[in-house]
């Protein structure tokens, strides 16, 4: 007995910390404060803005002249009959002993290095615009599935709260059906209405899961945190939508979207490399001075020397055509951006403006009203003055119409969020 009495005390014991672990494990958080988490943790944009490093380097590593050359040849370990003895190197030895040595540094004529270092600095430019380019995508997902997990908490409040008054008068038909005073079939009527409520509320909860392990993974959060979002920021500021200027938005987003920036910074970089591709045609000088023990009509040799290549077939033709045709080419990827950026900005702003129309168009008091209704609705159906059909009926028809209200809500968040993506601006 004290056996079973402690192994139920451990039992309690562990249940009791599990279930203090999962309250404390709950991160309650503002849309603000979970995007705080989210630009401060994301493992993904920690590692993308390396790229701005890396890019960084390669502008140190274009600033360094090339390494000069040193060849050492012509030792000789032995000698033969022929010999003619010199001065030894050191003491005694070295008296037959030959050697060469040279130095050689690569001089870049027509300004390359410096061309290079251009077209480095615009490479670093380009990895900054690609970062902004990675962070609006994580972005939008990253709101989006807040957008989500605030929708689906919503949803299943609602249902729980349904099913809580379900659930109530559940309880009190079994007592009436037990005494006899009630059929079973309305009891097994509202029995399938409470087994509805349970399934989609499953579903939801599938669907909150799976947007909690998003969430986790884009916040960097532990796996065993749950998050629970307050309700603010579903929906908008509709007085900000009205202020909006469709021809400050399109002028916008081509001037600041980083996808668009790319493309004109790639322009500047063929520019640069046009250049340099130009510089390509007078040929590099490499200096050198030798030395030359025992080899030559004096012992102890040195001399000065140079050599560059003659550009009798190569000019570098091929590769300043290229560079030509590529700022071209550069320059009609710019003007076809710039359209598909202004048709997407108006795409998403009429798309904004017909949410909003259809979110306007439901009365403030609606909602409430709504509500009102139902527990109207409820009270007559348990004093018999409405038929069980017609308030399940009136159930169904309230579960819908709070689902619109809830997607128009939803709908009014998302299509505001693609406007900021669309346009690159941060629509307050």
């Amino acid at each position: 007995m004290k056996r079973i009495i402690l192994t139920l005390l451990v039992i309690v014991s562990h249940k009791s910390v599990a279930q203090s672990a999962a309250i404390n494990d709950t991160i309650v958080l503002s849309r603000t404060q979970a995007e705080a988490l989210f630009l401060d943790k994301n493992i993904s944009l920690i590692s993308e803005k390396l790229n701005i490093d890396i890019a960084d380097a390669q502008v140190i590593q274009a600033k360094l002249w090339p390494n000069p050359t040193l060849t050492i040849g012509e030792i000789n370990l032995w000698n033969n009959a022929t010999a003619q003895e010199l001065p030894p190197l050191w003491g005694n030895f070295g008296k037959t002993s030959q050697v060469t040595a040279e130095l050689e540094q690569l001089i870049q004529t027509a300004g390359k290095r410096k061309k290079m270092i251009a077209m480095e600095k615009v490479s670093v430019d380009i990895a900054r615009e690609y970062f902004k380019t990675f962070l609006r995508n994580l972005k939008i997902e990253f709101r989006g599935n807040l957008t989500e997990l605030q929708y689906t908490q919503e949803q299943e409040a609602i249902y729980k709260k349904q099913l809580s008054s379900m659930q109530i008068m559940l309880k009190g038909y079994g007592n009436q059906v037990a005494q006899g005073n009630i059929g079973k079939g309305e009891y097994i009527r509202l029995k399938a209405s409470e087994l509805q409520f349970l399934k989609e509320i499953a579903d939801l909860r599938k669907e909150n899961n799976s947007l909690q392990k998003e969430l986790k993974v884009l916040m960097n959060l532990p796996a065993t945190s749950f998050i629970k979002l307050t309700g603010e920021g579903f929906v908008p500021n509709n007085k900000n939508i009205e202020n909006l200027n469709l021809g400050n938005l399109m002028a916008s987003a081509v001037e600041n979207r980083p996808d668009m920036k790319v493309i004109k910074l790639g322009n500047d970089y063929n520019d640069n490399k046009y250049k340099y591709e130009k510089a390509m045609r007078t040929p590099d000088v490499t200096l050198g001075v030798s030395y030359d023990r025992g080899a030559s009509l004096m012992n102890d040799f040195v001399g000065i020397g140079f050599s560059l290549d003659l550009p009798f077939f190569s000019r570098n033709q091929g590769n300043i055509k290229a560079a030509k045709i590529a700022i071209d080419q550069g320059k009609l990827l710019t003007d076809e951006k710039t359209i598909t950026i202004q048709a997407e900005v108006l795409q998403a702003y009429e798309d904004l403006l017909v949410t909003k129309k259809l979110y306007e168009s439901i009365d403030a008091n609606y909602e409430a009203d709504l509500d009102k209704l139902l527990e109207s609705y409820r009270k007559n159906f348990l004093q018999r003055n409405t038929s069980m059909l017609e308030y399940l009926d009136f159930v169904d028809a309230y579960l819908d119409n709070k689902s619109i209200l809830l997607n128009s809500k939803k709908d009014l968040n998302k299509n505001l969020e693609e406007l900021r993506y669309i346009s690159g601006e941060e629509i307050n």
